[in-house]
Formats: C-alpha cells, structure tokens, sequence
C-alpha cells in the first residue's frame, strides 16, 4: 500500500512534465514550488492548464475504480463495472440528452456543468435500476444475467446516443466529447462538480464498507448475521451511480478503469474490502493520469487522442482474458463468472 501511494504521489507530479508546450524542467519544478523567478506564461501553463488536469484524471480515475470494487462487490461478479453494466453509457446518455435540450431550449435551463451533471446521474441511476431489473429473478441476482443485461441495456443507451447525434448534427460536437472521453479544457470549474458527487459516494461508503465483505459469503449468510442486504446493496450501488456519474460529467465515458484495476489491486494487496477500495482509489487514478500523459502526448503539434480510446485498448484485451479464464474456470469444475 505503500509502495502504491508513493507511485500515485510521484505520478501526480510527474504528469505535470507531459503537454503540448514543451518546457524547461527546471521551469516547471519552480513554478510547481514557487521558487525563484517564476514566467508568468510558465506559472500559468502549469497551475491553469496542467494541474486541474492532473488532479482530476487522479480523482476520476480513483472513483470508476472504486465503481469497479462496490459493483463486483455486491454483485459477485468479476466482470462487473460502470462500463460493462451499462452505468457509463447511461451517464453519458443523460448528459447527451441535456446538450442537445440547451442547444434548444437555451441554457438557462439545461445548460451549465450542474445541470449536465444532474442528467449523468438520471442516466446513470436509470441504466444501474434497469439493469438489476432485467437481471433479477425472483428477487434474487443471478451474476450471468446481470452482466448480460449490462451489456444489453450498454447497447441500447448507445443506439440512443447514436439516434440523438443523428437527429440533432449541431451537437454532434459535444456529444462526442461525452462519448469518447477527454479532460482537453478541464479546468478547476470542473472541481466543485466533481466534489459535490464523490463526497457523498466516499461517505456511503465509510458506514458501509464493512458490509462489502459479508456479500462474499453469499447473502443469506450475510442476512443470518443481521445485515440489510437489500438495503446495503442498494446503497452501495447508488454510491457507486454517483462517483460514475461525476466522472462522466467532468470528462465524458472512460471505460474499463473499474474493470482492470479492481482485480490488480486483489493481486497485489488481497481481497479484504477495505484495503481493496483505497488501493484501488490509488490504482485507479495512476492508470487514468498515464492514459491522459499517452492521450496528450502521442501526437505530436498538440494534438489529443480521448483518453476513454487509451484506457479501451488496454482494457478490452483485459476483458477477454478474465472472459477466457472465467470460461475455463467453469469448464473445469471450479466455478462461473
């Protein structure tokens, strides 16, 4: 846990080096210090466009993969997170839903972070309840079908995001942003927003975190000691809404984190809830800042690719393998996903 800390303390001052003005490294080590003669071109490159940007990628990054840990959590499902599930797509939906009604109606009342951020998180608690709604049977979550609803009700957000951009061409432009993933422009106006969501996810998760590790014995055992299942789940999985649709509100859908560090994170500190959902915190976002250093960086003249393209390279193949490995689990007597 250490060792992660340090890295995720070193990567937060590291990405501050990466951009698309290139910059002395003495230059950038006063201004992140102020020390000495300081350029005022420098200081603002620096404390205006590149740290809010580093923070944020660190904090997004640590809430998807939170996402990640309470979902597989309550869920028991291995392959679950907020992409999977559908919860991004339902984000990122929503949030299309209000650019294309400012486009129309004026911003007065759609328009602006909050009102967008409100929209990510109706699209993000409709996706997450359809979801468990077509997963369930008989009150109970058959792991298998989740998943497969997840990824059904993923589809179908994404075939009405495809039909709002069809019918509306003049935001097209915004809505892409919501779909690929970005933090190109994300400046400290985007902070409050992305408080105002993870604070109270954090909090759910402080009273209930213990509960986390009961689900794992399966939920009449957890029901035979005096847990609320139901009550906690839905907690959990609201919290986890939250925290997704925060993150999709600030820098659009970014797939795969709450998929890929969750597990690593197991590898490397164990299964224990509580420590899987700080490290994973910290795991989450050195994988975002790095993505976001590759996204800003590969092409040259200042030009990005979305960060929600980086994280899918590295995650789809991921997601194969657990897929592969699950199969070959269940072939051989050891389990299912």
């Amino acid at each position: 846990m250490l060792l992660l800390v340090a890295l995720w303390l070193c990567s937060v001052g590291s990405a501050c080096f990466f951009g698309s003005v290139s910059l002395p490294a003495a230059q950038i080590i006063h201004a992140l210090l102020a020390f000495g003669d300081i350029d005022p071109l420098v200081s603002t490159i620096v404390w205006e466009l590149r740290i809010p940007r580093v923070f944020l990628a660190a904090v997004c990054g640590g809430g998807l993969a939170l996402a990640g840990v309470c979902l597989q959590g309550v869920l028991k499902n291995a392959l679950a997170d907020p992409f999977t599930l559908g919860i991004s797509q339902g984000a990122a939906c929503g949030a299309s839903l209000c650019l294309v009604g400012s486009s129309l109606f004026g911003s007065a009342l759609f328009g602006g972070m909050i009102g967008i951020a409100l929209a990510s998180f109706c699209g993000a608690l409709f996706a997450m309840l359809g979801t468990l709604w077509l997963g369930a049977h008989g009150g109970r979550f058959d792991a298998p079908s989740v998943l497969l609803a997840g990824i059904a009700m993923a589809t179908f957000l994404g075939a009405l995001v495809a039909l709002v951009k069809a019918l509306h061409e003049d935001s097209i432009a915004s809505i892409v942003f919501w779909i690929m993933g970005s933090f190109q422009g994300r400046s400290w106006e985007s902070l409050p927003l992305l408080v105002l969501t993870f604070v109270p996810a954090v909090l759910t998760l402080c009273c209930v975190w213990r509960s986390l590790d009961l689900f794992a014995l399966g939920d009449e055992h957890a029901q035979s000691i005096g847990l609320n299942v139901s009550w906690v789940r839905f907690l959990v999985l609201v919290a986890a809404s939250f925290m997704t649709a925060g993150c999709v509100a600030v820098a659009g859908v970014i797939g795969f984190v709450g998929l890929v560090v969750p597990h690593i994170v197991r590898l490397l500190l164990g299964v224990q809830n509580g420590v899987l959902l700080i490290g994973a915190f910290f795991g989450g976002g050195i994988l975002v800042l790095w993505a976001d250093v590759v996204a800003r960086t590969l092409i040259p003249d200042g030009q990005e690719i979305p960060v929600g393209v980086v994280t899918a390279l590295l995650g789809g193949p991921f997601f194969a393998w657990l897929v592969w490995k699950k199969g070959r689990g269940s072939s051989g007597g050891e389990g299912s996903v």
